[in-house]
């Protein structure tokens, strides 16, 4: 399984599949892993993402009107797993797309593909039967959603199920970026750490080197979507896999500072 942190924090790159194209998302997530990227999650477009912000809609609004479905987000991950064999990646996606597409076939795919691992943002673990059990017949990781909200007996599940790392949400509501973390992250991904000894990478909100700083002192990555994703939605054709090395290389950089 390639889904590892080498250095803490750990970096996590949300790219919206098929935004601004499929090429250019092959670029972009080269160039991510590249800057020091170690798990690339591959969203798949859905028509309605009610988990995620404004940013991450319109991104998903222009994948799917170039026609982007989970058959092609899935050959994009055949092709990132050839050109960067050691990279982590993850599909993210809606439970809708999975079970139109069939779930027995979509797990025989993305794990033909290469992939590491799956999160499916709406699917809670006590429903997560099917889903579990044809991600253990493959080999492919089961990611899970840790809100600050979950009792104790979910976040206890979602850490006997998980695997490759549980995610943890920063803060309830939508993704977006955030002026400031919250106590509730830390105290969330403390709890988590009762029950299992994955890494826990903390998302939502995470936008700036300052952010990942202060991940980096309780959790062992960070997430970052939506400004990565902005930052997409803003360059110019041909300049977004470019933009994005430098946003990343300026997260280390600072980071480092910060952290000292």
């Amino acid at each position: 399984m390639a889904i590892r942190f080498d250095h803490k924090p750990g970096l996590v790159v949300y790219l919206t599949a098929g935004d601004p194209t499929l090429d250019a998302t092959r670029e972009i997530a080269l160039a991510a892993i590249d800057a020091g990227a170690d798990v690339i999650e591959l969203g798949v477009p859905f028509s309605d993402p009610l988990a995620d912000g404004p940013v991450i809609q319109r991104a998903m609004e222009r994948a799917l009107a170039k026609g982007t479905r989970l058959a092609d987000v899935l050959a994009l991950a055949q092709e990132i797993r050839a050109a960067r064999p050691a990279a982590g990646l993850v599909i993210f996606s809606y439970l809708n797309p999975i079970l139109r597409y069939g779930m027995h076939k979509f797990a025989d795919q993305a794990a033909a593909a290469g992939v590491d691992g799956v999160l499916v943002t709406d699917l809670i673990v006590e429903e997560a039967g099917e889903y579990l059990t044809d991600m253990a017949r493959v080999g492919l990781a089961p990611i899970f959603l840790a809100a600050p909200t979950s009792p104790d007996e979910r976040l206890k599940a979602i850490a006997t199920h998980s695997k490759g790392f549980v995610y943890a949400i920063s803060r309830v509501g939508i993704t977006g970026t955030q002026q400031s973390l919250t106590a509730d992250a830390a105290a969330l991904v403390a709890r988590i750490r009762r029950w299992t000894g994955l890494p826990v990478a903390v998302g939502f909100g995470i936008s700036n080197a300052e952010h990942v700083a202060q991940v980096g002192r309780f959790a062992d990555a960070a997430v970052i979507g939506s400004a990565i994703v902005e930052l997409i939605e803003r360059s110019t054709p041909g300049t977004a896999p470019g933009a994005v090395a430098r946003f990343i290389k300026g997260l280390h950089l600072r980071e480092a500072v910060l952290a000292r």
